[in-house]
């Protein structure tokens, strides 16, 4: 649910001062759009710390949240190979610290730096290859089954993510979500 590429992170952390040079550090608040759905982005943007939403809005104005991105997760990247606009909107969740990076920089990185080149590779792969079951699994499942699998897997996710983005990535409303916390006595832990 929230993925993390602590790979990418280290390899950023490492560079040589001058390919350092190629990263902008940013930060923002909660709430902050850092990238808009639709919209032509000259940056790939990758998270340093906190938390933010990958989304999409319909044209009825229905969110769908894709993934949670946390350390290292890189977003802006398909648009540097596919010239078009970015697909999903990037909105904080937390206070989140990133970089950016130009799609001119991030290509020559890719063309002169074999292990950049590779972790992006892999990078992408793993974006594929777990979004495809993690569908399945909510389109072939209860909705209680798939609350207590996320439950499962990030027991404190009431304590990190609105329920109402908890709805938006199940693809349920929110009454649904607070409903079936409530059969399965789910419950937000207290904070410490």
């Amino acid at each position: 649910m929230i993925r993390k590429n602590i790979d990418l992170l280290n390899f950023i952390s490492n560079l040589k001062e001058e390919e350092h040079l190629y990263f902008i550090e940013e930060n923002c608040t909660s709430k902050t759009i850092i990238a808009q759905q639709d919209t032509r982005t000259k940056w790939v943007y990758i998270i340093k710390q906190g938390i933010a939403k990958c989304s999409l809005n319909d044209d009825n104005g229905n969110e769908f949240i894709q993934e949670f991105f946390s350390e290292g997760m890189k977003f802006g990247e398909l648009e540097v190979f596919n010239n078009k606009a970015i697909y999903c909107a990037m909105i904080a969740i937390t206070n989140v610290v990133y970089y950016k990076i130009s799609h001119e920089n991030f290509t020559a990185l890719l063309n002169s730096n074999k292990t950049f080149n590779t972790i992006v590779l892999k990078s992408l792969v793993t974006k594929l290859s777990e979004k495809g079951p993690r569908f399945a699994f909510q389109q072939n499942r209860t909705i209680k089954d798939n609350i207590f699998k996320l439950f499962q897997e990030f027991p404190t996710v009431l304590n990190i993510i609105p329920k109402q983005d908890i709805a938006n990535y199940l693809g349920i409303t929110l009454r649904s979500l607070n409903r079936s916390l409530n059969d399965l006595q789910i419950v937000k832990p207290e904070t410490e």
